[in-house]
């Protein structure tokens, strides 16, 4: 069964979603069964890297508030990060654009690192405040997961994997998906933003179950209820 989830490395919470849906998967008894892919998907694709602006005020101006309230509401999803075992520092995060993350992404996915990828990208941008449009920087940290730096630099230096990021992108369109965290199951079930564990718990039930329909064999073999090829029925039960 295959999870498609789709994500920006700027929105915090989908970090948080990415935290809660592993909790959930990790418990799941068919977790081996499930294939996770993640999906490219920027918040802002005109965003860029504005040395001295702060997170604060980006949200402030963004959402028409005042810095005091975007500090406060930082401090609302600190809170929640904190909750699932993550520590942000919202305070030094270095707002940027995130589509060379994206295609450093699907490069590791080439090389079986998407994952591994994905999760060091996250943990750069809110736990380690990076700037994640620096390429040298990229470039590094795909080397902490195992790639070739050298070659990760030349990926990030040409256009490769752009239509990839693009494609992912086009697919969320398609799906009418219009934020994140996103999370498609099996084809066919949906999750929307950062939910209760137990809401991820009950979809991949549902997906999976899907997926898997119960088929009955030699349901005839009944024997009046009576133990027979292994089965026994209560008494007085009926097939």
């Amino acid at each position: 069964m295959k999870v498609e989830i789709w994500s920006d490395f700027m929105c915090p919470f989908c970090y948080i979603g990415k935290r809660r849906f592993e909790s959930a998967l990790e418990q799941f008894p068919h977790k081996d069964q499930v294939e996770v892919v993640y999906r490219s998907f920027e918040l802002d694709p005109n965003a860029s890297y504005k040395p001295g602006v702060s997170m604060d005020e980006l949200l402030a101006a963004k959402y028409g508030m005042s810095v005091e309230q975007a500090k406060a509401a930082n401090a609302n999803v600190t809170q929640q990060a904190a909750s699932v075992g993550l520590t942000y520092h919202m305070d030094r995060v270095i707002p940027a654009n995130s589509f060379d993350a994206h295609r450093l992404v699907h490069f590791a996915a080439q090389h079986g690192k998407m994952k591994d990828m994905t999760e060091r990208l996250f943990r750069a941008y809110f736990t380690d405040a990076e700037n994640l449009e620096d390429k040298n920087l990229l470039a590094d940290l795909a080397a902490e997961v195992g790639l070739e730096q050298e070659q990760a630099m030349a990926v990030l230096e040409s256009d490769a994997f752009q239509s990839e990021v693009r494609a992912d992108e086009a697919a969320a369109t398609n799906l009418g998906i219009r934020g994140v965290p996103f999370f498609v199951l099996g084809g066919k079930y949906a999750v929307s933003g950062a939910q209760p564990l137990e809401v991820f718990t009950d979809a991949l039930d549902k997906a999976y179950r899907e997926a898997n329909p119960l088929v009955m064999v030699n349901e005839s073999d009944s024997n009046d209820g009576m133990c027979a090829d292994g089965s026994c029925d209560l008494p007085g039960s009926a097939k």
